[in-house]
């Protein structure tokens, strides 16, 4: 959910405007729970002949089971292979070949977890078998026929994007071809087939290996997690670790899919020139048919208090960085909206306290940003500042000034002037987008997802404007605190030294 309130200001904006107030905007609405629980939120815009669709799955990278972090992003890489019937030359012959994929896999396991009584030419012949096993089941793939059937039917913006709290998917298409969507949606859900997981299992691990061994935001970000968090899962990688993703199976998939993409736990946003009882129709006659189970329950995992700060130097030969995290409570939190609103006061706009101070008056920082909730919302997790120094300047000295301005913002309070225009710079600068459908759909679903009712949109965008001066100086005050922080810079090599750094207030 912090992606999608951090695009929500603006988009809200536009939507709050005078003339289409909450009011105005519940009539182009329609709201349906099928019997087996997939929710469906269909909005009409008959201004072009285009239809946007989103769905929403409760379930992101936070929920990856032990031992298989790295499965809720495969699905973002499985999302589009097919099914039964899309994606396949010869299901017939293809389910066999998949099948014994799995069995050769599984005799591989068998052996290797003899550990040091692994007999390792035996070994060696398997992985070999495996092999030829995967190579026998690419003939039956007719590669990306999925993407392919939309695009030859005008559908843009096919996408899945896994988050920390959710994975979501997204696609266009023009009205006329609105069944076409229940269609391929539906069977992906009735009839997944996670072809090519192997080949995209691989995939997963280079795009790790790129975003976090070659990239020093990404390693330092890793770090950060695994310090500040000790044992909720938040502190694992979004794409999971590499031990783990190295042995991910396609039953791992299955399980993940059983759990948790059960009609409960999805919500389906439909947005633009749409029928809504046409498209109810369409929704029983297609994901009727979908199993009803209980919604997976909430991790029972807490992260146990944090007992003072902490603090991690990364040795690094790339450019210096800083991340410094507050713990926070989760998004469900009557104080939530106002950590969005410091957030967007401490960094948004050139006219915002860290860019006037660090980047434009002492210019001890290239760029800086602040996510007001990281790594994601759905339990208690941080306020994060992140800081690029300047070149000739250090971490340390960001820091350091970076502790003033925190001090400043807990002992001077916001004057209403500057509070008023990110206000009123938050409503007006978005109006262009109001006719955007795709985001529209995918705020809907996230807002029914995450709270149960798409009018968060509308409430939050009041609690924004009910913050005060006072609110954020309270906040401040409770939980940007030196007991409550972890700190994590990069350092070259040489200078790498026992982070003592964190321990100053």
């Amino acid at each position: 959910m912090r992606a999608l309130r951090f695009c929500l200001v603006p988009l809200l904006a536009a939507l709050c405007a005078p003339a289409q107030d909450l009011k105005q905007f519940e009539k182009s609405v329609t709201e349906f729970t099928l019997a087996n629980g997939l929710h469906f939120i269909v909005v009409e815009r008959h201004g072009s002949p285009v239809v946007s669709f989103h769905t929403y799955v409760n379930a992101g990278w936070v929920d990856d089971p032990s031992g298989a972090t790295g499965i809720a992003h495969m699905f973002e890489r499985l999302a589009f292979k097919g099914t039964e019937t899309i994606g396949t030359r010869n299901w017939q012959e293809e389910k066999p070949a998949l099948d014994q994929i799995e069995a050769v896999y599984t005799r591989l396991e068998a052996e290797r977890d003899k550990g040091p009584k692994a007999d390792r030419r035996n070994i060696e012949q398997i992985e070999n078998q495996l092999r030829v096993a995967i190579d026998v089941s690419k003939g039956f793939v007719a590669p990306d026929e999925f993407a392919r059937i939309v695009a030859e039917n005008g559908g843009v913006g096919l996408n899945a994007k896994t988050n920390t709290d959710s994975t979501e998917y997204s696609l266009s298409l023009p009205s006329n071809h609105i069944e076409l969507w229940f269609l391929l949606e539906s069977q992906r859900l009735l009839h997944p087939v996670f072809r090519e997981f192997y080949k995209e299992r691989d995939a997963l691990a280079e795009e790790n290996r790129a975003g976090v061994e070659l990239n020093p935001r990404g390693n330092l970000l890793q770090e950060f997690r695994a310090a500040a968090f000790a044992a909720h899962p938040y502190r694992n990688p979004p794409g999971g670790w590499p031990s783990d993703v190295a042995n991910l199976r396609a039953p791992d998939a299955r399980r993940f899919f059983e759990r948790y993409y059960v009609p409960g736990n999805m919500t389906i946003a439909i947005v633009g020139d749409v029928d809504p009882a046409a498209a109810k129709a369409m929704a029983e006659r297609y994901f009727g048919p979908l199993t009803a189970h209980p919604p997976p329950p909430r991790l029972h995992t807490g992260e146990p208090p944090q007992a003072g700060p902490k603090a991690v130097v990364v040795e690094s030969a790339a450019k210096p960085l800083l991340v410094l995290g507050y713990k926070r409570p989760d998004e469900f939190d009557k104080d939530d909206p106002v950590f969005d609103v410091a957030a967007m006061l401490l960094s948004v706009g050139r006219a915002s306290l860290m860019y006037r101070d660090l980047v434009r008056d002492k210019r001890l920082a290239n760029a800086i940003e602040v996510l007001p909730t990281y790594p994601g919302g759905r339990y208690p997790g941080l306020f994060v500042f992140y800081a690029e120094p300047a070149p000739g300047r250090t971490a340390e000295e960001n820091e350091k000034e970076l502790d003033g301005i925190l001090d400043r913002f807990k002992s001077q309070k916001v004057d209403a002037k500057s509070l008023a225009r990110l206000k009123t710079q938050a409503r007006m600068s978005v109006i262009r987008r109001l006719d955007d459908n795709t985001q529209l759909a995918g705020l809907m679903a996230a807002s029914y997802g995450v709270y149960g009712d798409w009018r968060r949109l509308f409430s939050l965008l009041d609690d924004y404007a009910n913050v005060t001066a006072e609110d954020l100086q309270r906040v401040a005050r409770k939980y940007f605190t030196l007991q409550n922080r972890t700190l994590a810079y990069s350092a070259p090599p040489a200078a790498a030294q026992p982070a003592a750094a964190g321990a100053r207030p």
